[in-house]
C-alpha cells in the first residue's frame, strides 16, 4: 500500500516539475493570499482582542446601582393578585435613593470567589474658579478598594488614588478640563452643589483621551463625597470586579435576582459594540475567504491543464490497472502538493507583513501606539487549514473527470 501511494506521489511530483510557470502562478497565488489573510486577520482579531480587553478593564465588571429594571408594582396590585383592577393616575411616593443595606450586597459579592465589591456614590457637582463653571459627575470612592476594581489608577497623568486620603478635600480631574478651568495640582477650586458650596484642592490629573475619566468626571474620597453632596452613609453604585470576566452575566443576574436592584455586566452594558465586532468579523472572514478561494483558482487551472495535456497517459494508466481512485489521487496530490509550498511561503509573508505592521506607530490621545495584533497559532492554523481545503476542492473537480476516461475511446482514436 505504502509503496503504491509513493509511486502516485512520484507521478504527482513530476506533474508539478514538469510546468514550472503554472506552479509558480499557482503557488504565488496561495502564497499571496495566506499572506494577506494572516495580516488581516492578526489586525482585526488582535484590534477586537484590545477593544474587549479595554471594555473589561475600563470599568467593573458589574455595576450595581440604584435604579429597577421595573417600577414597584402598586399595593393594589399586590394585594388583588390577578384579580380585574385598573389604578391609574396614581401619586408616586418620593423615596430617598440609594442602596437600602449595601453593606449586605457587599457581604453577598465576597461570597462569590475572588470577587472584589467597591462602594460609591455618584452625584452633579459644579467647579467655579474665577467666573469660570465648568459641570462634572463626582465619584466618591475608597481608594484602597478602587484601585483594584478598575483602572483608574492607571489613567493617572499625575497624583495617586491615595492621596484623597491624605489631603482633606481631595480632588481628582482630568488634564483637558483643569486646562480649561486653568487648574494645576495644589489649587484650591470652588465646588457647589444643591446642598451648598465648599472648596477642594486639585490632587491629580487624569489624561487625555480616557473617555469621561478626563472630561467629565471627578474623584474624591467616599466619605468626602457624602459630605459634599448632603447623603452621609448613603452609597448608589457598588462595582465588582471578578476573576473570570466573562462570568460577569451570571452573577449579575443572581446579585440582581436577590436584592433587586439593576446588576449589568459589561457585555450588557457594550452590547452594541459586541454585536458590531460580530458584523465586522462576517465582513472580515468573507473578504479574506474570498482572497483565497480565487488562489484556488489557480491550482485549480494547473490540475485542469494537466487533466486535459495527459489524456492519453491517462488511458494508459487505466489500461494497466491503475483505478479511478489512483487516478484521482494523483491530481489530488498535486493540488495538496501545491498548497502546501503556498502556504509555507504564505507563512513567510504574512509573518513579514505582521513584522511591518507592528512596527508602525501612530500618534493616539497624544501617545506613540502600535497596532495590536494577533501572532497566535491558531491564525497560521486557520490560514493553512482553508488553503488545504480549497486546493483539495479545486483539485479534486478536475481530477473527478480524469478518472471517468474510457481507455478504449482514447486509446482507439490515438491511433
Amino acid at each position: 500500500m505504502s509503496g503504491r501511494l509513493g509511486l502516485l506521489a512520484g507521478l504527482a511530483a513530476k506533474q508539478v516539475a514538469m510546468r514550472r510557470r503554472q506552479t509558480l502562478v499557482a503557488v504565488s497565488g496561495v502564497a499571496v493570499g495566506v499572506g494577506f489573510f494572516l495580516a488581516v486577520s492578526a489586525m482585526m482579531i488582535g484590534s477586537q482582542a484590545d477593544f474587549i480587553r479595554t471594555l473589561i478593564d475600563a470599568a467593573p465588571h458589574i455595576i450595581i446601582s440604584d435604579e429597577l429594571r421595573s417600577p414597584p408594582p402598586q399595593p393594589g396590585a399586590v394585594a388583588y393578585t390577578g384579580g380585574a383592577i385598573a389604578i391609574r393616575h396614581q401619586k408616586a411616593r418620593t423615596e430617598a435613593r440609594g442602596l437600602k443595606d449595601w453593606q449586605e450586597i457587599l457581604r453577598a459579592v465576597d461570597e462569590v470567589p475572588g470577587a472584589i465589591g467597591s462602594p460609591s456614590l455618584t452625584g452633579g457637582l459644579t467647579l467655579r474658579l474665577g467666573g469660570r463653571e465648568e459641570a462634572i459627575a463626582l465619584i466618591g470612592v475608597e481608594p484602597d478598594i478602587e484601585s483594584k476594581v478598575s483602572t483608574v489608577e492607571d489613567n493617572l497623568r499625575v497624583g495617586r488614588l491615595r492621596d484623597l486620603q491624605t489631603v482633606p478635600g481631595g480632588l481628582i480631574v482630568g488634564e483637558d478640563l483643569a486646562q480649561r478651568m486653568g487648574l494645576q495640582v495644589g489649587d484650591v477650586v470652588g465646588a457647589t452643589t444643591a446642598g451648598g458650596a465648599r472648596t477642594l484642592r486639585i490632587v491629580g490629573l487624569f489624561k487625555k483621551g480616557r473617555g469621561q475619566l478626563s472630561s467629565a468626571s471627578g474623584y474624591v474620597l467616599l466619605r468626602e463625597a457624602q459630605s459634599v453632596l448632603g447623603r452621609p452613609f448613603v452609597v448608589n453604585r457598588i462595582g465588582v470586579k471578578l476573576v473570570d470576566p466573562y462570568q460577569s452575566q451570571e452573577v449579575a443576574g443572581r446579585l440582581e435576582k436577590r436584592f433587586g436592584y439593576k446588576a449589568e455586566s459589561w457585555q450588557e452594558r457594550s452590547a452594541d459594540f459586541l454585536s458590531l465586532l460580530v458584523t465586522r468579523n462576517v465582513i472580515m472572514y468573507s473578504v479574506v475567504s474570498a482572497i483565497l478561494l480565487v488562489a484556488s483558482f489557480g491550482i485549480y487551472t494547473v490540475v485542469s491543464t494537466s487533466v486535459a495535456d495527459k489524456v492519453r497517459d491517462i488511458a494508459i494508466l487505466r489500461s494497466i490497472g491503475f483505478s479511478e481512485g489512483d487516478l484521482q489521487l494523483v491530481f489530488v496530490i498535486e493540488g495538496v502538493a501545491l498548497a502546501l509550498i503556498g502556504v509555507v511561503l504564505g507563512w513567510m509573508l504574512g509573518y513579514g507583513l505582521m513584522a511591518i505592521l507592528g512596527s508602525l506607530r501612530f500618534p493616539i490621545a497624544g501617545e506613540d501606539q502600535t497596532l495590536p495584533l494577533d501572532r497566535s497559532a491558531r491564525q497560521y492554523a486557520v490560514a493553512a487549514a482553508a488553503s488545504l481545503l480549497s486546493a483539495v476542492v479545486a483539485a479534486w473537480l478536475p481530477a473527478r473527470k480524469a478518472s471517468r476516461v474510457d481507455p478504449v475511446d482514447i486509446l482507439r482514436s490515438a491511433a
